[in-house]
């Protein structure tokens, strides 16, 4: 079979992933640097699981791991597991389709939203071993349905689905978004509904991200070192792992918990409250 890992006019490589998932070697864009890529067995890190039922204690401890690292789990979200569960299993729908249909969502340098086979059209060395499709929700009441027309006009009414499920759980990551600034204002000794009000018709990005099986999983990273721009990220793991953070001038990882969403403090909320002592780190994803 060919390899599906050709160049193009402009030198870029195209990551089909249905077919490079098989091959015994990676291709030398893939792989990064031994001195970048982290330890096989890192020590855990203490990421404190925070029960939202019980807000008083929740925004201690809110405050306290933003103090250290700005990593925290959170359960008793108030999130249908079958929602959750439902997400996972149309991404990876999504991402079976072929390439071609895929890129239909092709995303547009400089744009932030679309679909992405690595980052081949912006690097020619360590590219992630992932896909991506990254979309728009608007909590403002009149872009209520922004993520379904989203899907239908990019690929036809058979996604319509799709668009409905991440309509759904886009929605439920916003409310849960504003219930944990409401945290950060209690814990920042604001009004509790300061930092809600403040992102109240909020405008997020929503990414799926999907690491491919690799026949070399040690000569590369699913996502590199990077600190999330935003001002919140919330991120739920399926069982396979490979989160790692950056703290104490040491790799860490965050074993999944199916139950728990993982937040992190991203560098825009750090521009607000930097002098509270809140951090903003490095993590990324191995393979």
């Amino acid at each position: 079979m060919t390899i599906k890992c050709m160049r193009e006019a402009k030198e870029s490589v195209v990551f089909d992933a249905t077919v490079l998932q098989h091959q015994p070697n990676i291709p030398p864009q893939f792989i990064w640097p031994d001195h970048e890529k982290p330890s096989d067995n890192p020590p855990e890190l203490e990421v404190p699981l925070i029960d939202l039922g019980d807000p008083e204690r929740a925004a201690v401890l809110v405050g306290e791991a933003c103090r250290k690292h700005g990593f925290f789990l959170v359960v008793n979200h108030g999130v249908d597991p079958n929602l959750v569960s439902d997400a996972h299993r149309y991404m990876d729908h999504f991402f079976e389709q072929p390439l071609q249909e895929k890129q239909r969502a092709q995303r547009k340098l400089g744009q932030h939203c679309g679909y992405a086979s690595s980052f081949t059209g912006r690097f020619s060395s360590k590219l992630p071993w992932k896909e991506t499709l990254s979309f728009e929700y608007s909590a403002h009441h009149s872009s209520s349905h922004i993520v379904q027309n989203y899907f239908t006009t990019t690929f036809g009414q058979h996604f319509a689905h799709l668009g409905k499920v991440y309509e759904e759980y886009c929605r439920e990551m916003s409310r849960l978004s504003l219930g944990i600034m409401e945290l950060l204002g209690v814990s920042l000794g604001v009004k509790q509904s300061y930092f809600k009000e403040l992102f109240e018709e909020n405008e997020s990005i929503m990414r799926l991200n999907y690491y491919p099986p690799c026949q070399k999983p040690e000569q590369t990273l699913g996502t590199g070192p990077h600190c999330d721009p935003t001002s919140l990220t919330i991120l739920h793991q399926d069982t396979v792992g490979g989160l790692q953070v950056f703290v104490d001038n040491q790799w860490m990882s965050i074993t999944p918990n199916v139950n728990a969403f993982v937040v992190n403090i991203g560098d825009t909320f750090m521009v607000r409250i930097l002098s509270n002592g809140f951090h903003s780190i490095n993590y990324f994803l191995k393979l």
